[in-house]
């Protein structure tokens, strides 16, 4: 039974992060188009865009927080793996397990406080500085971000242990 749902996790958060990373790649698309807007806005006409800054650094977010889930998931991070010879497959085994133990710890906290600051965010209307955006969207998207990132790793872990018990080693997923 739990190898059935090992085969069916990964095919649910490959559409979830791979929408993430849609809308992702949809926000880098628009931040370039403001970029460009802006930049011949100032130096073609000297009247720069209101408040541009701020919507590159709200879209920034949405970018950074939409792929890393996909990025997880798709074992796209920087990996060190000097020692994986040394430490042998018990080894690599510990370092993955604890890896992504810790990643879920912080993860769920972040999850945690990023879902409590939209939630305060909408009571009590947070706007930003300049062109007063709502804030609430921006700790939502963080929050969905950081929530699917950290079930990416739950993804991940069961997988290890599952490989571990049935015999195959540990293998970075």
């Amino acid at each position: 039974m739990l190898a059935h749902y090992l085969r069916a996790w990964p095919t649910l958060f490959g559409q979830a992060t791979l929408f993430l990373a849609t809308i992702s790649g949809v926000l880098l698309i628009a931040m370039m188009g403001v970029l460009a807007v802006d930049v011949v806005m100032r130096y073609g006409f000297g009247a720069p865009m209101l408040g541009s800054n701020e919507i590159v650094q709200l879209l920034a977010l949405g970018v950074v927080m939409g792929a890393l889930p996909y990025c997880t998931q798709g074992d796209g991070h920087v990996r060190v793996d000097v020692f994986d010879g040394m430490i042998g497959a018990v080894g690599r085994f510990i370092g993955d397990v604890t890896s992504r133990g810790l990643a879920i710890f912080a993860f769920v906290v972040l999850f945690r406080r990023a879902v409590l600051k939209a939630l305060d965010a909408a009571e009590f209307g947070d706007t930003t500085n300049m062109l007063n955006l709502p804030l609430w969207p921006l700790y939502a998207i963080l929050a969905a971000g950081i929530g699917l990132c950290a079930l990416v790793y739950v993804d991940q872990l069961v997988a290890i242990v599952w490989r571990a018990l049935r015999g195959k080693g540990s293998a970075a997923a």
